[in-house]
């Protein structure tokens, strides 16, 4: 924790990094555009030394920086398939197939540019959150004096003042007053939480009309904001392992290649053979073994689900979450702004006997037209909508914690506010109560049931939210595992065993979208940090999206699998001929081509829409 109290207070604005700030987007861009040119001018007839030349200014626009790389790695004795693709491409242009070279140059610049971006995006977004919490606080002493300090400064047992409208500055407890806090940031809920003496506060969360004063709980490096920040960092680094596989594959291939070149070089020399014949065979090895039609056996298919899912509202960042989406077992949802729309409405008025419907929603609107509460604006919009004419209103006056109060039609109208409900007395009697709830997402309970179809364990619910109100909400959208009183840390314990995906919309969610073994985000609500930490983002907050994207990556996981079994057949039918016969080099380029168009077309043949499953419950 010590070196995360130190950057809780970035010294300058964090800023979001632009897409073109980045030298890895700017080079893979040139190294497309020079690519596209050549092809065009080889196609078109165009001299020849004009498309070689746009090649070979491809070929160093997107190959120095993967080449640079991968001659670093080769000092530290180890060996990268970035740089194997960069010798292969040298290779292919020096026997002519510089059409090839480029193509593998492309495909690996455009790879990294991408991974580049969403790590750099990611970490913005962390730095981002530290934002949260205010650089400054006010302290107070014994002696009721205050002073202005830097909220890393404050230790356990201060005591900070915090005023209507400011951000706590700090964990801590409640000593005296009364408000109302919004408290999104860590809960997720969309209703500020009343606050008196005794109840718990969190630092970056914003203060109501009421003023505070609190004792300092915690220090700036241990608060539940900061702490989120490390959760998301941790677990964004358990998923190393997978990639260091990843790697250790690469290196074996890579080893593997070189070595068989070299030696089908340099031993038939030993005995005699012309080098031109030696190395026009070494040369033909070098293509037919080049993993161009292996590659393209993976990102075809993966990148025409993005672009399929990316058409229908679902926005997925990389072709190893397209992949691994696949593989879910289980899909985790939050509630406050997922499951449901996030902001309360009406849902049952009950009048006393002697008052109805109407005339009690009339009062209570009127005495809460000046409010700028989330009930008071609920209360409001249902009068709204009901088309009712409100009573004249004055001396309106606001209680944090409690309510607010107004003179309607000459009679004293109070609102008192509870967690969902708000009860209308006028003049000391109680006339009603009007129940409030959050409204859930019309296609909530088709979309829980249709997830049930392409996942083998049951979906749950996780939320911050009260036990009641958590089963209220999974009874009507039909799940049965439901998890209430959730912070943000066990919300990511829960996320991080088996399979799970999370899906969710705030800050909070942050640490269970990374623990998880995948995150999708809601992308009209969702905040910044949960959209940059999960792996996919529904643009238009479709849960139906859902089942119909995890049932697509299984469809494209079973075109990889049958792409690589046609790649591996015709790569090793290929090297085999060459190795064990002589394989004429038209004959080496025709079949590694054929092999990489026949893969390529089948992938891509997930680009039509009806290829997007359409599944109902």
């Amino acid at each position: 924790m010590t070196q995360l109290a130190e950057v809780v207070r970035p010294a300058t604005p964090v800023r979001r990094t632009r897409v073109w700030a980045l030298p890895e987007v700017r080079w893979a861009t040139a190294a497309t555009l020079l690519f596209a040119l050549g092809l065009i001018a080889q196609f078109s007839a165009g001299p020849a030394w004009l498309y070689w030349t746009l090649y070979l200014a491809c070929y160093a626009s997107g190959g120095w920086e993967p080449g640079w790389a991968g001659l670093s790695a080769l000092r530290q004795k180890t060996l990268d398939v970035d740089l194997l693709m960069v010798v292969a491409a040298i290779g292919a242009a020096a026997i002519g197939q510089v059409t090839d070279g480029g193509l593998l140059i492309v495909i690996f610049a455009t790879s990294g540019a991408l991974e580049a971006l969403a790590t750099r995006r990611t970490a913005d977004s962390v730095r981002g959150l530290l934002d949260l919490a205010p650089q400054q606080a006010t302290r107070t002493t014994d002696h009721d004096t205050e002073e202005t300090v830097d909220t890393e400064q404050l230790r356990v047992d201060d005591h900070i003042l915090v005023r209507p409208g400011e951000r706590i500055g700090a964990d801590g407890t409640v000593l005296d007053g009364a408000s109302e806090v919004d408290e999104a940031t860590i809960t997720g809920e969309p209703l500020p939480a009343p606050k008196k003496p005794g109840s718990e506060v969190f630092a970056g969360t914003l203060n109501g009309t009421g003023a505070l004063r609190v004792r300092v709980t915690r220090a700036a490096g241990d608060s539940v904001v900061a702490r989120i920040v490390a959760l998301v960092e941790r677990a964004s680094q358990t998923k190393a392992p997978t990639q260091l596989f990843i790697e250790r594959i690469e290196q074996r291939y890579s080893v593997g290649i070189v070595v068989a070149t070299l030696a089908l070089f340099a031993l038939p020399l030993l005995f005699g053979t012309p080098l031109q014949t030696t190395l026009l065979r070494a040369m033909t090895f070098m293509i037919v073994a080049s993993p161009c039609a292996v590659v393209l056996a993976t990102m075809p298919p993966l990148l025409a689900a993005m672009a399929n899912a990316g058409r229908h509202g679902v926005l997925v960042k990389s072709a190893i979450v397209m992949e691994q989406l696949g593989l879910t077992e289980r899909v985790a949802f939050d509630k406050t702004g997922t499951l449901t729309e996030g902001r309360p409405r009406v849902a049952r008025i009950a009048p006393e006997p002697e008052s109805t419907e109407e005339e009690l929603l009339s009062l209570a609107a009127a005495a809460e037209l000046n409010s700028e509460h989330p009930l008071g604006r609920a209360i409001l919009a249902e009068a709204r909508h009901r088309k009712l004419i409100l009573p004249h209103a004055n001396d309106f006056r606001a209680i944090p914690g409690v309510g607010v109060e107004a003179t309607v039609d000459g009679r004293r109208v109070e609102v008192g506010r509870g967690r969902n409900a708000v009860e209308v007395r006028v003049d000391g009697t109680r006339v009603g109560q009007l129940e409030l709830t959050d409204r859930v997402r019309d296609a909530a309970a088709a979309a829980i049931g249709q997830v049930r179809t392409v996942t083998p364990a049951e979906p749950v619910l996780l939320t911050g939210d009260n036990v009641e109100t958590a089963r209220k909400i999974a009874a009507t959208v039909g799940i049965e595992q439901v998890h209430a009183g959730l912070l943000p840390a066990q919300k990511a314990q829960i996320t991080a065993e088996h399979r799970t995906t999370m899906v969710g919309d705030g800050v909070n969610d942050a640490p269970a979208l990374a623990a998880a073994h995948l995150g999708i985000a809601m992308g009209r609500g969702g905040a910044d940090l949960a959209l940059e930490t999960a792996d996919a983002v529904l643009v238009h907050d479709d849960l139906a999206a859902i089942p119909s994207v995890l049932a697509l990556s299984r469809r494209a996981r079973r075109l990889v699998r049958a792409n690589l079994v046609i790649a591996a057949t015709v790569i090793t039918g290929l090297v085999c001929w060459d190795l064990f016969g002589h394989l004429p080099l038209p004959l080496g380029v025709a079949g590694h081509e054929g092999s990489t168009v026949l893969v390529g077309l089948n992938g891509l043949r997930l680009l039509r829409s009806s290829a997007w499953p359409t599944r109902r419950a």
